[in-house]
């Protein structure tokens, strides 16, 4: 069932201020799953809360996102994709005021569950951009508004640094800034982004929602907390266990039920399996660039023997914000190859690219000069892959399930960043330097060559996914014929096209032309 209201063609406005509104929307996304990195020891001094209770405020919204993401992405396809993004970012506002206002570790984990369903806003922009944006513009669109994730880690750890700097720092400080940007950003998104768009009615798979969430919940709680609980542990080994069994249930009831949250046929068809996987490689790779690179350069140089004795502003301002400049650069160079050479080759390039820099990075990570560069490398990759994924999406999967095709992309590429936090954490920790004086513990530096050295080959993995998973595109022109032909429906119900390739996928078929 589409609108009673037909949006507006998408070439009879201009599509910039659309753009911009959500990409300032999906930033607050990158913002509210990295400002509190920087302040988790000042979050438990401040609210008396020891390493494993303030573990939790980056776990709750982990888990948040996981469940959220694809319920909130379902119901922007179904009920209205503005409506729905703007309730996500009143309750994202909500969440930072609560954050703001609390010394409360409970009440502060309830305001991060509720900044964690802002990860619903990527899918629900994304799926804004498709219907609103002109065709001819919709791959660089889609490339800037997927930059944002990287600039906006990079925005928020420089402003955290800078908020909490001085003898008395204040993690409140870091709270009202993102209460601030999350007003500005649903600001925007009431005046700048245009009502309707495509929608088609219908219910909410509840069950399939519920249980999906169990599943994703008890696979990332497991991830998250291994290093904490134990790798071996009762809790984690239950939780991994209990992962399996919800997949195979959700299986069961997305088959049985009528209106499914996710069309099983979604997952067999191998464009969209193979860009989900790769989400989860390029996820990996982005979060290790950050913490790796975080954690190297601050180590005492004087007492380890290597790193650059920074503190979190300077590792912040000098080491990481030019990887995400240069990816907010970088993005409409994706959308631009994208559209030239197709979003396959493209994220191939994104994996080589990323290989390269994650490769100088092990090797050569003895000079401020050579982190600062391969960073710049691996900041151009993770644009190139984000631009990739959206349009190999867009692609594959019918007009009226971009939503949640989307959050299922969204959610691998956390997984792939919980995943990098474990790893690259109990790398850290199961290797340290002998000798040191008391109470200092500190990783030897080959460990640091390692977790760089298994980014490079997730990124070489990226590259085989895209060469050898994805199938090869037989025309490029796919989603710009969708686009136009969906524009086309908007403005004139019921109207037909003899072009088989130009023709959206019926529901619950992707769109094999392009393939």
């Amino acid at each position: 069932m589409r609108s009673s209201r037909p949006a507006a063609r998408p070439a009879e406005r201009s599509s910039t201020p659309t753009v911009l509104a959500l990409g300032l929307a999906a930033m607050v996304v990158a913002m509210a799953q990295t400002q509190v990195v920087p302040i988790l020891t000042l979050l438990g001094t401040a609210l008396h809360a020891d390493s494993a209770g303030v573990s939790w405020v980056t776990t709750a919204t982990l888990l948040s996102a996981a469940v959220f993401t694809p319920l909130l992405g379902r119901v922007g396809d179904l009920h209205g994709k503005k409506q729905t993004l703007v309730a996500v970012l009143v309750v994202m506002v909500l969440g930072s005021l609560l954050a703001s206002l609390t010394t409360s570790l409970g009440l502060l984990l309830v305001g991060r569950v509720m900044q964690g369903s802002a990860t619903a806003i990527f899918p629900l922009a994304l799926s804004i951009v498709r219907d609103q944006v002109p065709h001819e513009k919709l791959h660089g669109a889609m490339a800037l508004v997927s930059s944002t994730l990287a600039f906006g880690s990079g925005l928020s750890l420089v402003v955290t640094g800078l908020l909490t700097q001085g003898g008395d720092p204040d993690y409140h400080s870091v709270f009202w800034f993102s209460t601030a940007v999350s007003v500005l950003a649903l600001l925007a998104v009431l005046f700048l982004v245009p009502d309707g768009g495509h929608r088609v009615g219908g219910r909410v798979d509840v069950p399939g929602t519920l249980v999906l969430a169990a599943f994703l919940v008890l696979l990332l709680l497991g991830i998250s907390q291994g290093h904490t609980w134990g790798w071996g542990s009762g809790k984690v080994i239950g939780c991994f266990a209990g992962a399996v069994v919800m997949a195979a249930v959700w299986v069961l009831v997305e088959l049985k039920v009528s209106s499914p949250l996710v069309d099983m046929r979604m997952f067999a068809h191998r464009q969209v399996a193979m860009t989900n996987l790769a989400g989860l490689l390029v996820g990996f790779a982005a979060f290790t660039q950050f913490i790796g690179i975080s954690y190297l350069v601050q180590m005492p140089e004087r007492i380890a023997g290597y790193g650059f004795t920074a503190s979190v502003l300077r590792a912040s301002v000098e080491y990481l914000l030019p990887g995400s400049l240069v990816a907010l650069v970088a993005a409409p160079v994706g959308g631009v190859l994208v559209r030239r050479i197709g979003a396959r080759l493209t994220l191939a390039i994104s994996g080589l690219v990323g290989a390269g820099g994650f490769a100088w990075l092990a090797f050569g990570h003895g000079r401020s000069a050579s982190v600062i560069c391969a960073g710049l490398f691996t900041g151009v990759a993770i644009a190139f892959g984000y631009a990739a994924m959206p349009a190999l999406i867009a692609a594959s999967v019918p007009v009226q399930q971009t939503g949640i095709a989307n959050g299922i992309n969204s959610i691998s590429r956390s997984m792939g960043s919980a995943i990098a936090s474990a790893v690259v954490t109990s790398l850290l920790a199961s290797r340290t330097m002998a000798g040191l004086p008391a109470g200092i513990e500190l990783p030897q530096e080959s460990q640091f060559t390692l977790s760089f050295a298994i980014a490079v080959g997730a990124m070489g993995l990226t590259v085989v996914v895209a060469l050898a998973g994805l199938a090869k595109d037989r025309n490029r022109s796919t989603l710009v014929a969708q686009s136009a032909t969906a524009g086309d429906e908007r403005s004139a119900p019921g109207t037909s096209t003899d072009s088989a390739a130009a023709r959206p996928a019926a529901a619950g078929q992707p769109n094999r032309s392009a393939e």
